[in-house]
């Protein structure tokens, strides 16, 4: 019996795994499921602690579908979201509005100076690279982008605690495709393998996180002219506890 070719869609091109991986229609079936009311919820309470005047402008940073954005422009602010995905700036384009826009784009590369009152990077969508020095160059774009006095807030897992609760693997149905999902913990990252079959291929994609701490934010911003001001725990803005922060992955 002849074995199954494995395609690694990862490898193609030599294209950066988010670049391939986060443009293919098998991510967004995996994902269709993510939760709107968590990320209402999250915003409510977010944008009620913070009281951003309602001309603030904020931009989204790696928007995704635009979960997030949708929720803050329907709080009234004008709102950017940009996203290196081609298809997933496509679908969310189709929320725009007089006050919600959504264009292409590379965290790493300031879309505008001195411009924004907020900048929201959401639901872990940062330590996607391989070195340290490319986390804080997205840290000075953004530093490039907020206006003076404007605020940053990046929502990212607790590694503690994903270390402690990591699921080697699991098997994942939808759309009649079975996602086969392997972790592991290299390097400081955290490794995500999805594999899978369809039409009489096997097809694998790689997720990449680094493992990155509250030390590791603090050295980080001690780069830039940014400051972290607080720290919170959960969608709730509970005191953050490295043991038992509520696993946001």
């Amino acid at each position: 019996m002849k074995s199954k070719n494995i395609t690694d869609i990862s490898d193609k091109c030599s294209k950066d795994w988010f670049e391939s991986w986060f443009d293919t229609h098998y991510y967004h079936i995996l994902y269709k499921d993510r939760d709107f009311s968590e990320a209402e919820l999250f915003i409510n309470n977010l944008m009620l602690h913070l009281q951003l005047p309602k001309s603030s402008t904020l931009l989204d940073l790696a928007c995704g579908k635009g979960r997030h954005a949708l929720q803050l422009s329907e709080l009234g602010y004008t709102v950017k979201g940009i996203d290196l995905s081609e298809n997933s700036i496509k679908e969310a384009k189709k929320k725009a509005t007089k006050n919600l826009s959504f264009e292409v784009g590379d965290m790493r590369c300031a879309i505008a100076q001195n411009h924004f009152d907020g900048v929201l990077n959401l639901f872990t969508s940062f330590g996607y690279f391989n070195s340290m020095t490319e986390n804080i160059k997205v840290l000075h774009c953004i530093e490039e982008m907020l206006k003076p006095n404007g605020i940053f807030v990046i929502d990212f897992m607790n590694s503690s605690k994903v270390f402690e609760n990591i699921i080697p693997f699991e098997k994942i149905t939808k759309e009649n495709i079975d996602f086969e999902i392997l972790k592991k913990l290299e390097n400081k990252q955290i490794i995500k393998t999805i594999q899978f079959e369809e039409k009489g291929k096997v097809l694998k994609f790689e997720e990449k996180v680094q493992a990155l701490t509250l030390d590791d934010f603090e050295e980080m911003f001690s780069y830039t002219n940014m400051e972290i001001n607080q720290v919170f725990g959960d969608y709730h803005l509970n005191p953050f506890h490295k043991k038992i922060l509520i696993d946001l992955s």
